[in-house]
């Protein structure tokens, strides 16, 4: 196996990163992402690295190909869902989470349901379809009430997948403000904001979501965190997240969780040229 870079993965970005290599745009054959996962896992920059990220219709393909203790969060595609995937991944995964889409229609009774089905020492995650402007202060009260996590959709394969700053904003800022722990998904394949040179597509940054939230736990208004996401200059972000107290960088992380990427290296090597990593020993 080539020499993998390495690093010391400081606690504001460790398991930031869950692997999502199996999903649009990377669509990496699974027994290929597997391997990789399982490399990831052993390679010198291991802490920045979550859980694989499978959905539900390939949990059994995954099994056969997954080592002993091999961790997974499962895609389910909806509520009634939950207790199938559950007993599949019983004895045959490790069970790092669950990623459930809320469909459309009444929502709260869904999060009520989910939170019925879902074990409590797995954290679980809904994904609240856009919009739900009427629907979304309930939806977040029954989030917080059944213990369970957000899950936002940050971008996708075409431009109106792509939420807006202040939509991610509101987002943010409202779960922060119920306590309600998140993760993002799609669009983050870089540290910071940027317009996609094939595409045009305006992607969100990873930090830039990292610092935003920081900005929300630390009382800013949604305005304030919203300025975070519209940075685009890697050098500001940077600094803002060293600027940050220890005890900030934690309120930050325990509010946003990690966020899917089809690509595991990409994060690391933003980082890296950001000088937000100390070298570490290089690992085979």
């Amino acid at each position: 196996m080539s020499t993998l870079p390495a690093a010391v993965i400081p606690p504001a970005f460790r398991h930031l990163v869950d692997d999502a290599a199996i999903f649009p745009p990377g669509l990496a054959p699974l027994p290929d992402a597997v391997q990789a996962h399982v490399a990831h896992l052993a390679s010198g920059y291991a802490d920045l690295v979550g859980p694989f990220i499978v959905d539900a219709a390939r949990l059994d393909e995954l099994v056969p190909l997954a080592p002993s203790g091999f961790a997974a969060s499962v895609v389910v595609p909806d509520a009634d869902a939950v207790d199938e995937v559950v007993r599949r991944a019983a004895g045959s995964i490790a069970l790092a989470g669950l990623e459930v889409k809320l469909v459309g229609g009444a929502l709260v009774p869904q999060v009520e349901a989910v939170a019925a089905a879902a074990p409590e020492d797995v954290p679980t995650y809904v994904e609240v379809p856009r919009p739900t402007h009427e629907e979304w202060p309930a939806v977040l009260r029954a989030v917080a009430r059944g213990g369970l996590r957000l899950k936002f959709r940050t971008g996708g394969t075409e431009a109106a997948a792509f939420p807006s700053e202040a939509e991610v904003a509101t987002w943010i800022t409202a779960a922060v403000a119920a306590g309600v722990a998140f993760k993002c998904t799609a669009g983050l394949h870089h540290a910071v904001r940027h317009t996609g040179p094939d595409t045009g597509f305006e992607h969100h940054g990873y930090l830039n979501v990292l610092l935003a939230t920081a900005r929300a736990a630390g009382g800013a208004d949604t305005g304030t965190v919203e300025d975070a996401l519209r940075e685009r200059s890697g050098a500001t972000v940077a600094a803002g997240l060293d600027d940050l107290s220890d005890t900030e960088r934690a309120a930050a992380r325990a509010a946003f969780t990690s966020y899917g990427s089809c690509s595991v290296l990409e994060p690391l090597e933003d980082l890296r040229d950001l000088h937000l990593l100390t070298p570490g020993t290089e690992t085979a």
